[in-house]
């Protein structure tokens, strides 16, 4: 294995005019893994995935692809690395197939490796109830679905693909998704954008969230959740009992924190100090002979990690 990450940044900045998108931003990322770069609009992600796949030079800093600088090497690299871009991109004029086929030819493909290679994305992506027709002709989601499919046409070490589940839907979303991360376990690296915080958490091995041009936490999404998880639920099942009937046990230990009852025998409690809380409730419960059928604490999703990272630099 190389000793040097796939992307190394340092220092990165990149400016128009009097704005600062991007304002010294590091990380690194190792081969063979899915890296996650969120944040909210504006945050300064499409800006720094331009920088990386030397659509726009950086103000300052040093970026390293391959080892190589990308303002040096800018040729060798873009040879190795595949886009997919939030902005649309399509032939209008030629079908799906005719247009995955062409896109194997730009990249010297031979013929027969070049068809092979399109018949099994139409079937990976589910491309063939509409490969014969043109691109113009196609929804926002099927258009989108043939712009991540084209990429594969050409072999990669890299690929960048900034919010490409943009108009799929779940099914269409999972099936990109599981095609993505089989060629992650055969050795691809992937610089990964989405809105979607599930889909981060199915996909990304690390992830890193931008926020005005910097980065404010980076670890894997478990990592994340430990860091800044703070509320967690605690729902409590009773058997037995209905949940009003014993409000005047769990009030006195839940304090101020957040009480639900979903169902009539179901008690939902959301803190910061859940398992803390949770062993005294169940002290209490058993003392006054309550009954309880299921006891479970749910961990905070990484949307709320997100943000509660996010509203921490407000």
């Amino acid at each position: 294995m190389p000793m040097e990450p796939c992307i190394h940044v340092s220092g990165l900045r990149k400016s128009y005019g009097s704005v600062q998108a991007v304002d010294g931003v590091s990380f690194e990322v190792e081969y063979g893994r899915v890296f996650g770069f969120l944040g909210p609009n504006g945050a300064g992600k499409t800006t720094t995935i331009k920088v990386l796949t030397t659509i726009v030079h950086p103000s300052s800093g040093t970026v390293r692809i391959f080892g190589k600088d990308i303002v040096k090497h800018q040729r060798e690299i873009k040879k190795r690395i595949g886009v997919v871009l939030q902005e649309p991109s399509f032939e209008a004029n030629l079908t799906v197939e005719r247009a995955l086929e062409l896109y194997g030819l730009m990249w010297g493909m031979p013929g027969e490796k070049r068809h092979d290679r399109a018949r099994e994305l139409i079937e990976k992506f589910d491309l063939a109830s509409f490969k014969d027709m043109k691109n113009d002709e196609l929804s926002i989601g099927q258009r989108r679905r043939v712009q991540v499919a084209r990429e594969f046409m050409h072999d990669m070490d890299l690929l960048f693909l900034d919010e490409p589940t943009m108009g799929l839907d779940p099914s269409a979303r999972r099936i990109l998704l599981d095609y993505v991360k089989r060629h992650v376990q055969g050795g691809l690296t992937v610089f990964f954008t989405t809105h979607i915080m599930e889909e981060a958490e199915y996909l990304c091995d690390e992830i890193a969230i931008i926020n005005r041009g910097r980065i404010i936490a980076t670890d894997t999404p478990a990592g994340l959740k430990q860091r800044y998880g703070g509320v967690k639920a605690v729902e409590i099942k009773l058997k037995d009992s209905s949940a009003q009937s014993v409000m005047h046990i769990i009030r006195p230990i839940a304090g101020g924190s957040m009480i639900e009852t979903p169902a009539e025998g179901t008690i939902r409690i959301s803190s910061a100090e859940a398992q803390e809380m949770l062993v005294k409730i169940i002290e209490s419960l058993s003392r006054n002979s309550v009954l309880i059928e299921s006891i479970s604490v749910n961990p905070p999703t990484l949307e709320e990690v997100f943000l509660t990272v996010i509203g921490k630099e407000a």
